[in-house]
């Protein structure tokens, strides 16, 4: 295999989805002369999400799955990365309570097929562009399971203990990285993130469902009482922490990223309310609170989730740019100015669209 290019190529997969599109956007934004994009185009998978490059020759998108070896093999061999960020996964819990099968063919599964094409790909990689290399995991915050209302965030050294199946497999993907870089030394980072939200996000989690039901009257549905606890961090801080830790972060570390911004479910609804109120004067459906609608719990609903971020902030100064009212503010701003995104999404017409683009199906 040749020397690795000093050019600053990157594949990410699964960078079609949501916080995917967003770090996809981002790294082209700040000195990656190209992006290599490897996504399978499942339900949350939208290429309108890339509409901003899609004429741009840095970003070289590739429909197919992180479990086929051989097109991963072909990729890396290709287009040689200095770096592979992992974002690739089924990731909604209601989904992986209704249906596991599909969140452990891909997270574990798909996970372990892809470590084993970056593990050989390393391997052939010169002296140099080896030390250069990183595989970065991009995992979640759930693995670590639930907190009551006084215990201590989570922080890196946390027990795992995942509570839904969609955790479960996350969990899963972390260990198989982790087995990997113990038992191969292939020079990985694992990232645990709280809950993300901002542009691009698919309307089937909490804060682009609160935004499009109000905008068009519909009730608001808060799980149980509305006081199960997240922490929330804005996509786009999200995709800074990553890439600096994509650059900069030492081998074999893992580091917790949040918002240090706990708030309960209701409340999150309540400020969606709140901001809309004050940018769709006009709305019919003012007071948007009034359509609050608390429906029955889901099955084995994690009650606090809570982010520790002292370690990434120590090693690398890193803090979030935006707090919960400005992300809150620039995501509305973003739904309200990107209707067509929406409309295609809510009508599955994206997937047309994408048949019709890229002669894809």
């Amino acid at each position: 295999m040749k020397p690795v290019s000093l050019e600053k190529k990157i594949l990410v997969t699964g960078g079609a989805g949501f916080i995917g599109s967003n770090f996809v956007l981002h790294a082209l934004e700040h000195g990656h002369n190209t992006v290599v994009n490897l996504d399978d185009l499942t339900y949350a998978g939208n290429l309108m999400s890339l509409e901003p490059v899609r004429h741009d020759p840095r970003h070289i998108f590739i429909k197919g799955d992180i479990a086929d070896r051989e097109l991963v093999r072909t990729i890396l061999r290709e287009h040689q990365p200095w770096a592979v960020v992992n974002f690739a996964a089924e990731s909604h819990v209601d989904r992986s309570i209704t249906g596991p099968e599909s969140f452990l063919t891909t997270n574990v599964l798909g996970t372990l097929h892809l470590l084993e094409e970056v593990r050989d790909y390393w391997r052939q990689l010169s002296q140099n562009g080896g030390k250069q290399f990183r595989f970065l995991h991009v995992s979640t915050d759930e693995v670590y399971g639930s907190l009551g209302l006084e215990d201590e965030p989570f922080h890196e050294k946390t027990p795992y203990d995942p509570r839904s199946p969609y955790s479960a497999s996350k969990a899963a993907s972390d260990h198989l990285v982790n087995a990997f870089r113990h038992t191969y030394g292939l020079p990985a980072v694992i990232t645990n993130c709280s809950n993300n939200y901002g542009p691009r996000q698919f309307p089937e989690k909490l804060i682009p469902l609160m935004i499009l039901n109000a905008l068009e009257g519909k009730p608001l549905p808060i799980y149980g009482d509305g006081l199960n606890i997240r922490d929330w961090l804005y996509v786009n801080d999200h995709c800074a922490a990553l890439h600096m830790l994509a650059e900069r972060a030492e081998p074999g570390e893992n580091y917790n990223l949040g918002g240090s911004c706990e708030k309960t479910n209701l409340e999150v609804a309540e400020a969606v309310c709140a901001t809309l109120d004050d940018l769709c004067p006009q709305s019919p459906h003012r007071p948007h609170k009034s359509l609050l609608t608390f429906v029955k719990d889901r099955p084995g609903h994690d009650k606090r989730y809570a982010i520790n971020t002292s370690k990434v902030n120590r090693a690398f100064g890193w803090k979030p740019l935006e707090t919960f009212e400005t992300g809150i503010e620039k995501t509305i701003k973003w739904y309200l100015e990107n209707k067509s995104w929406i409309d295609s999404v809510k009508t599955g017409k994206y997937r047309d669209w994408i048949s019709q683009q890229y002669g894809m199906k």
